[in-house]
């Protein structure tokens, strides 16, 4: 099954879910409103693209997912656990088209942490929800799309840095590894080209 990822921009964001195309949720705080191809072009200027799409054969839309400076994304500093650290790249929220297909999630999180790596980018934050025993992938990956559940984040090496009930300020050290974390984020890199790329019939897990 072949694959691409695709850089969000407002070039591009036509192709994201519709859904996101007009969201400003991250854009704004609580009560005001914002322009979102203004808010896409001043990011861009300084930061550049803010978000990838995950498309498969047939130009199917599989999964997005939207980062970049915790400055630009204000509605950060109002949720619980928060502020993010001025430190981190911030990711806010990813949509998965398909609840039967959960490694497209782990896929966009594994290239936001190879593009953060080659910024030389000390650490990506997000925020984290311990859900309770039983809950499904609709549950976890569906429904709440800005948050994403505390496990999953635990298995690509985030930590709680910060809690608040259920939420968490959950962070993935970059900068300055010690070896075997080193090692790890590199294991879960070569791990991101196999689940970028499944053979036909096998659906990683």
């Amino acid at each position: 099954m072949g694959y691409e990822l695709r850089p969000i921009t407002r070039a591009t964001l036509g192709g994201a879910p519709a859904v996101c195309q007009s969201c400003t949720f991250w854009q704004s705080r609580e009560g005001r409103d914002v322009d979102k191809g203004r808010w896409a072009e001043r990011v861009e200027d300084g930061w550049g693209a803010w978000g990838t799409l995950y498309v498969g054969d047939g130009d199917r839309l599989l999964g997005s997912i939207q980062y970049g400076p915790h400055s630009v994304f204000p509605r950060a500093a109002e949720l619980p656990a928060g502020p993010p650290s001025g430190d981190a790249v911030l990711i806010t929220c990813a949509y998965l088209v398909d609840p039967s297909t959960p490694w497209v999630m782990q896929s966009l999180f594994l290239a936001v942490i190879g593009e953060a790596r080659d910024r030389r980018i000390p650490a990506i934050e997000t925020f984290g929800y311990r859900y309770p025993d039983g809950q499904g992938p609709y549950e976890r990956f569906i429904v709440h799309r800005t948050v994403f559940p505390a496990d999953f984040l635990a298995d690509l090496g985030f930590y709680a840095k910060r809690t608040d009930g259920p939420v968490e300020l959950a962070r993935l050290e970059l900068g300055g590894l010690v070896p075997v974390q080193e090692k790890t984020v590199d294991r879960l890199l070569d791990r991101a080209k196999e689940l970028l790329a499944p053979q036909p019939g096998h659906v990683p897990r």
